[in-house]
């Protein structure tokens, strides 16, 4: 069986920030290095296990069908878990990944962080990490409420990381809106994004391998839902069945918030005046620290904020009309039940507004097409495609 050697490098301190590191040796011997880097004032969290690192690259030795050499110490209480990963992993994507076998030269579960339970989350400034924040600081979670100390932003991951200023711009909205929760705010880098992967499938193993990385702090690791429980978009990288099963015996992974549509989650925060003034939802406009106000997601939030009655947040400059609305194409299924909700709870509320009309025909059009598309023989969609029906169908 090939194998992929996990290297660890030495722990770098320069330029008030410390740098961990391995080096990843694959198969045909082309080695890539992945790295970490968080403020020197926070150097005390980061473990000095190999636990992160084995987390980050499943993915690269389950695609290359590879077993993986680690040069460190890892807990076998992951390696445990990590074996259940990837037998879902396998099952749904078994043309991608292949079950491989993880050893380490010494196995050894990392000491308890605390005595007392503390929790991190990671925080993108965005609606799901705001909920999980807002609802843990204001211990509205009844018997799921975790002890949360602070949220972690990381650079490399929604912002390239050669958009340094860009991401201190964000990060400084991230701080505002912990600062009012009584929270901290830990920024973080990675290159990790930079390896070559399918980034829908390994988004999750990014996030949860920073959480772990400072779990000499912490014990509990939070990634706030994308999907509610009824309408699970899998396979996907972050879910709250595999997210959990990237866990430790002395730090959980929890996949938190799934219990709660997109929605309900703004109406959570929608009087959290913080978020309202700093909230960052957007990831296709070219300024990744602010909201475009007109991309499919943009639209989206501004609508779950419309319905739950609180308006236009002053997050984005402008509000969004009709025609934009109708002008909604191309949604997938997935993106179509993040608007079900929306309509659902206009209905619920009455609302007789003729934004809601447009967004019923948006979400009937699309619909539509999408079932237009799976039915067609190829040969006729070609056809479409190339004579545009399909375009003058979604304008319709």
């Amino acid at each position: 069986m090939p194998q992929t050697h996990i290297w660890q490098e030495q722990t770098t301190t320069a330029n008030d920030s410390t740098t961990v590191s391995v080096s990843i040796e694959t198969p045909n011997q082309v080695q890539t290095r992945l790295w970490y880097r968080v403020p020197a004032q926070q150097s005390s969290l980061i473990t000095p296990s190999c636990d992160p690192f084995v987390v980050a690259t499943i993915f690269i030795a389950m695609n290359q069908g590879s077993d993986v050499v680690v040069h460190g110490e890892v807990s076998p209480s992951l390696l445990q878990n990590l074996a259940e990963f990837q037998a879902v992993w396998a099952r749904w994507k078994p043309t991608r990944y292949k079950q491989i076998e993880i050893n380490a030269e010494v196995e050894k579960e990392q000491p308890t962080a605390n005595t007392i339970e503390r929790a991190i989350s990671a925080f993108s400034g965005g609606v799901d990490s705001c909920f999980t924040a807002f609802r843990h600081a204001k211990k509205r979670c009844g018997r799921v409420q975790r002890n949360l100390h602070a949220g972690l932003m990381v650079h490399g991951l929604d912002i390239p990381l050669q958009q340094q200023q860009i991401f201190e711009y964000a990060a400084q909205k991230s701080r505002l809106m912990l600062a009012s929760l009584n929270l901290e705010l830990i920024p973080m880098a990675t290159n990790f994004r930079e390896i070559e992967q399918n980034w829908d499938d390994v988004h999750g193993v990014a996030v949860a391998s920073c959480l772990m990385l400072l779990q000499h702090g912490y014990s509990i690791g939070l990634i706030p839902s994308s999907d509610p429980y009824h309408a699970l978009n899998l396979p996907y990288g972050s879910n709250p069945i595999t997210d959990p099963l990237l866990s430790s015996r002395t730090f959980q992974i929890v996949h938190d918030g799934s219990g709660f549509t997109r929605t309900e989650k703004v109406k959570e925060i929608a009087d959290w005046p913080e978020a309202l003034q700093n909230l960052r939802v957007c990831w296709q406009g070219d300024q990744k620290d602010r909201n475009c106000g007109r991309c499919e997601k943009c639209i989206r939030t501004i609508l779950n904020f419309r319905v739950v009655g609180s308006g236009l947040p002053p997050c984005f400059e402008q509000d969004v009309s009709e025609r934009e609305i109708l002008s909604l194409g191309g949604l997938k299924e997935v993106q179509l039940t993040e608007y079900d909700p929306i309509l659902a709870a206009a209905k619920d509320n009455f609302m007789s507004d003729s934004w809601v009309t447009a967004l019923e025909k948006t979400i009937r059009r699309n619909r539509r097409v999408n079932t237009l598309k799976a039915y067609l023989p190829s040969t006729l969609k070609n056809r479409l495609r190339r004579s545009r029906t399909l375009l003058s169908l979604e304008r319709q």
